[in-house]
């Protein structure tokens, strides 16, 4: 990662950092919004890069000089930044004094974390021309956190960016938001997600649509379950939430239903992918009795034919509610997951008579 036009499908975030860059308007804090994976850090690192590089000046001298030839023109528009001065290549190894990162300690980004920040900004940075400090999941900031932290933002330092990072505006104290320079990321499109997948993971053109669907638009999910072996989980997810096909009303035996719940209830860092797995597949079941062609799991069609018939529509919303149930209670802390998924598990093998 050297320049911007590395970080894909963020035509109007990007735009947004150059104009900054070309005009030399570098706000004291920007908030860069989206989900994970969209490129949110790699574009507050190579900000970082640009607002350092040794070839700002040249560019800034190119734009005011209005003889500049067409390379030095497409220079400026594209080569931000340079990406081989000791400045980049500084940041690129995460090795330069003045760009700071700061991460979660544990579940959160603590106070003396936010205190230790402000005593190094009360000094001059080292040799950057811009100090940035980047703040990786922000909303995780607790209470004390984003308090100290707004201090800072209430009297910013010179020669100094602060690059907030987070998923969404709602997940951080609204007078910090306030201060800060929104930019939002979009989900990464289907087809762009699909296309790489097939160019650089060398998935068939059907799996790569399955993976960029169930990645809802973020690279480095669909990377990942490219090359976790997602695809095998699924077809276990699948068949075990699966009635038979040519006896959809044959009773499954509770051991079996309880011994899946309780795989399913060992990792709850896995169990919310795996509850939207399950939920894309009855999502697949009722949509292919109308538009088979927007189906998700086009690798399944055959099966999805099969089964679609067996199932009436009412069976189906109700499995997909049941799932539903069963996400929101998951995200309370004092759940009894093992329950939980033991009570999904009889209602998804229950099918309606009517």
């Amino acid at each position: 990662m050297t320049d911007f036009e590395s970080i894909i499908d963020q035509k109007q975030a990007i735009g947004f950092l150059t104009t900054l860059l070309k005009k030399e308007n570098i706000p004291h804090a920007l908030l860069f919004t989206g989900i994970d994976g969209v490129g949110k850090h790699d574009a507050a690192m190579t900000f970082a890069m640009a607002c350092n590089c040794a070839e700002f000046d040249s560019w800034k001298c190119e734009i005011e000089d209005s003889n500049a030839n067409h390379h030095s023109k497409e220079k400026t528009a594209v080569g931000i930044p340079c990406g081989c001065c000791r400045s980049c290549k500084k940041i690129q190894s995460n090795s330069h004094p003045d760009v700071l990162s700061i991460t979660p300690s544990g579940s959160f980004i603590k106070i003396d974390q936010v205190r230790a920040l402000y005593q190094t900004l009360t000094m001059k940075p080292h040799e950057a021309r811009y100090r940035v400090v980047i703040l990786a999941e922000a909303q995780r900031m607790n209470l004390a956190a984003s308090n100290a932290f707004l201090k800072i933002l209430e009297e910013p330092p010179d020669q100094t960016v602060l690059i907030l990072i987070a998923e969404k505006k709602p997940d951080l104290l609204q007078t910090v938001v306030s201060r800060c320079q929104h930019i939002r990321f979009n989900p990464i499109s289907r087809n762009t997600l699909a296309s790489m997948l097939n160019e650089k993971e060398g998935r068939n053109p059907d799996d790569a649509f399955v993976l960029a669907a169930m990645s809802k638009g973020s690279l480095s999910k669909a990377l990942a379950m490219s090359r976790t072996g997602w695809t095998n989980r699924r077809n276990w997810l699948i068949k075990a939430i699966s009635s038979d096909p040519d006896d959809p009303m044959a009773a499954r035996p509770a051991g079996l239903l309880f011994s899946i719940a309780a795989q399913l209830s060992e990792n709850r860092d896995t169990l919310e992918d795996d509850l939207e797995t399950m939920k894309s597949w009855f999502r697949d079941l009722i949509i292919f009795k109308y538009q088979p062609e927007k189906i998700i799991h086009r690798d399944l069609l055959n099966q999805i034919k099969t089964v679609s018939k067996k199932f009436t529509m009412n069976s189906l919303l109700h499995k997909m509610e049941a799932i539903k149930s069963a996400q929101f209670l998951i995200q309370r802390s004092n759940t009894n997951i093992k329950l939980v998924m033991d009570m999904l598990m009889l209602k998804l093998a229950s099918v309606d008579k009517t």
